[in-house]
């Protein structure tokens, strides 16, 4: 299996968990490989897309399971919110796993997060944010001030994949099975377009 960590870590600093996850992750293609376009512009020889992941129910019960195991005993999460659309089937399966709830935040374009169907946080309520993929956490975050209007406790972050290459420091813990340190390329030296390479654009937006 190729290394999901471009940047040469080897194994003896990759715990057992990271390796798991790594695995499944490869097993059920959710890492792609090819020549693709981010939504930051640059180009890279890799992607993660996790609804690949989530496919399979299985998986799905499994990568959570390892997140439960990675977490501090005591955290003690009462809730699990995740931002839509992405974010919701991983906090789901979070959830389960923790034995805790899991509601969802949503927006229409160009405006905030809000919390919609009847979901709301209380005074002192243990929320967990969740989002399969952190890139540059910047959806994640916009998740904050709902947690902090309802005077809610932010326990930190949870994440499947950790892309941000350690730019991702909120404060809060970010708990990440996996940390993808993908190489990029702007398009002017990309190796993958000199060599003449189809260029993909994934993701959801």
């Amino acid at each position: 299996m190729e290394r999901a960590d471009s940047e040469g870590s080897n194994s003896t600093s990759v715990t057992g968990p990271e390796l798991e996850a790594l695995a499944l992750l490869e097993e059920c293609e959710a890492i792609k490989h090819g020549h693709f376009l981010l939504s930051s512009g640059l180009h890279s020889d890799r992607y993660c897309q996790c609804a690949t992941l989530f496919e399979q129910p299985d998986n799905a019960a499994r990568v959570a399971q390892l997140m439960a195991r990675r977490l501090p005993r005591d955290l003690h999460v009462h809730t699990v919110l995740t931002p839509a659309i992405g974010g919701i089937l991983w906090g789901y399966e979070l959830a389960r796993a923790l034995g805790c709830r899991s509601i969802f935040a949503e927006r229409k374009p160009g405006e905030p997060f809000t919390l919609r169907r009847g979901f709301h946080l209380e005074k002192g309520e243990r929320v967990l944010l969740a989002e399969d993929v952190i890139t540059t956490g910047k959806s994640v975050m916009e998740l904050v001030p709902l947690v902090e209007a309802a005077g809610a406790q932010l326990l930190g972050f949870a994440a499947i994949a950790d892309r941000s290459k350690g730019a991702f420091q909120p404060g809060p813990p970010v708990h990440a099975l996996a940390k993808l340190n993908f190489v990029v390329h702007g398009p002017e030296e990309c190796p993958l377009c000199q060599k003449g390479l189809q260029l993909e654009k994934p993701g959801s937006r």
